[in-house]
């Protein structure tokens, strides 16, 4: 597994774009570290930069970014909406893949160590690399702060972690930790009132308020949301308040759920949401949630595509009411994917015929079967769809929502073989072209093949599973789907029968090279049961689809 490590540094300039293109120009020239999102902001003062890589390279970006930062901004002379204490404000590691919470941890404290023993500069460190359970939380961290650091740091309770015990003026102090990946999110309202946004931030965030009791104590009123800290502001840029939320697990409280929290309190406030904007990159599952969320409240299909699911939770969220979302730009998944494992369908179709034409072996047979299925289940899909939006059906619009699910899923997983089937394929070619000149070299050049070909035996038996598991759903489309779509439904079983036969021609001429190889043997023997049974649910398909027309 790749060792990813993602670094989301907070700096105290979203102004003056020189001075960003500085620090993150810094950032991308360490070798092994990718720059993802680059989001100023003018009214906050703070650029959110985001970048991943291997550990190392990542924990020498951030030592090169706060350097470079504590150079150019000068916190004597900063204001801002939101709470800073210095020039790189904070600097969260936070573990994406192959890196466990204490390796990041572990990876915090070094960077610490060496940003104050180097640059002089104090260091706070939070969450996971914070040992002192009292000073993990980064809101405590930050409370006084800038203007009241001159006066905490020299307290014995709050000596930096590393670095000198004494106010660094131009500079300030930075915090670095470790945590898990939080999304920041601003919710908008029709209203300049900075103190009715705090309200409706007391409302919603855990922490909630202290409310004064008849005896003059005080007592916390929790709020409505767990794993969410938020506080009020107004934003000249875009003369707006907003009620600005970390969501700090969003299995807790995922997006939409809060979205729809602060509206309920906004309402009952005499507020309107109007919209709202995520700051930084978004895991893409926020999103699909998202989408599912306000399409089941409509009572509509949720079984459509990642494109359209991704859609609809950016208009019912308001996310481009400020600025436009781009999700290519702001998905983190999006950003990290390798081109190369879409290349096939990202292509038109036109383009993918060309390619197929082309005087090349792949793509073949494999990845057209695979192609050829995916339609076939999306037609399956489609009528799903249809059926759930039919007039007079709207209390069966769950039911075929349930089964648009499950050939979206189908689709989804076809599409991806598509392009597999063709790695697959270049892989036994790699095979081949390895040096056969000794008998070790012989012997590494035979294993390579044979391994190579097995897997590409097993992507086309994929692909016949995939399809025969949605065939039952097309029969069902064809049978309980609405009537006028009975001839989609059949198109679609002959392409799913096409797209199982032709998947099991490739696992025969590629189990056909692997002699006395049982799982090959094993993988032939059970897809012949299997195209059995895909031309049996044809034929009774088709008797279904002519019995309606």
């Amino acid at each position: 597994m790749t060792r990813l490590l993602e670094c989301v540094p907070n700096f105290s300039e979203g102004r003056d774009p020189r001075i960003i293109q500085q620090i993150t120009d810094r950032i991308a020239a360490v070798e092994g570290v990718r720059l993802l999102n680059v989001d100023p902001g003018k009214a906050t003062n703070r650029t959110v930069v985001t970048f991943v890589g291997a550990p190392e390279a990542v924990v020498e970006a951030a030592f090169q970014a706060i350097k470079v930062a504590g150079e150019l901004i000068d916190m004597r002379h900063h204001s801002g909406e939101h709470p800073r204490m210095g020039a790189t404000d904070v600097c969260p590691l936070v573990p994406i893949s192959g890196v466990t919470m204490a390796e990041a941890a572990e990876y915090a404290r070094q960077l610490g160590e060496r940003v104050g023993r180097e640059l002089n500069l104090p260091v706070y460190l939070y969450e996971a690399a914070q040992l002192d359970p009292a000073r993990k939380n980064l809101a405590v961290i930050r409370a006084g702060e800038y203007e009241g650091l001159s006066r905490k740091i020299v307290r014995p309770e709050w000596r930096p972690d590393f670095g000198p015990a004494a106010f660094d003026a131009p500079r300030g102090a930075t915090v670095i930790g470790a945590r898990d990946f939080l999304v920041a999110y601003n919710v908008n309202l029709n209203t300049t009132s900075t103190r009715r946004a705090y309200a409706i931030a007391f409302d919603v965030r855990e922490a909630g308020r202290s409310v004064k009791q008849p005896d003059g104590s005080e007592v916390t009123q929790p709020g409505t949301l767990k794993a969410v800290k938020a506080i009020g502001w107004y934003i000249p840029e875009y003369g707006v308040a907003q009620v600005s939320m970390n969501l700090t697990d969003i299995a807790v409280t995922p997006v939409h759920v809060a979205f729809d929290e602060v509206c309920r309190a906004a309402a009952e406030r005499g507020v309107r949401v109007t919209g709202s904007e995520l700051v930084g990159l978004v895991p893409l599952q926020c999103l699909l949630d998202a989408g599912r969320y306000f399409l089941e409240k409509q009572q509509r299909s949720v079984g459509v595509s990642e494109a359209e699911l991704v859609k609809i939770a950016v208009r019912s969220l308001g996310l481009d009411e400020l600025t436009p979302f781009v999700p290519e730009e702001r998905v983190i998944e999006y950003l990290l994917r390798d081109p190369s494992a879409t290349r096939l369908v990202a292509m038109t179709v036109a383009q993918f015929a060309a390619e197929t034409a082309a005087e090349s072996a792949a793509p073949g047979g494999g990845s057209v079967s695979a192609a050829v299925g995916a339609f076939g289940a999306a037609l399956g899909t489609m009528v799903a769809n249809l059926s759930s939006h039919k007039r007079g059906w709207d209390h069966r619009w769950k039911e075929f929502s349930d089964h648009a699910e499950q050939g979206q899923r189908a689709v989804q997983q076809l599409l991806f073989l598509v392009d597999e089937d063709t790695r697959a394929f270049d892989r036994v070619m790699a095979g081949f072209a390895m040096p056969r000149g000794t008998d070790e070299e012989k012997a590494a050049r035979r294993a390579a093949i044979d391994t190579a070909t097995l897997e590409a035996t097993r992507i086309p038996f994929r692909v016949m599973e995939t399809v025969l598991g949605v065939m039952p759903l097309i029969k069902l489309m064809a049978e309980a789907g609405q009537p006028s779509s009975v001839s989609d439904a059949g198109v679609g079983m002959l392409c799913a029968r096409a797209a199982v036969m032709g998947a099991y021609l490739n696992v025969q001429i590629n189990a056909s090279s692997l002699k006395g190889n049982a799982e090959a043997a094993e993988l032939v023997a059970r897809g012949a049961g299997m195209a059995q049974r895909a031309q049996q649910l044809e034929d009774e398909t088709l008797a279904v689809v002519r019995g309606k027309m």
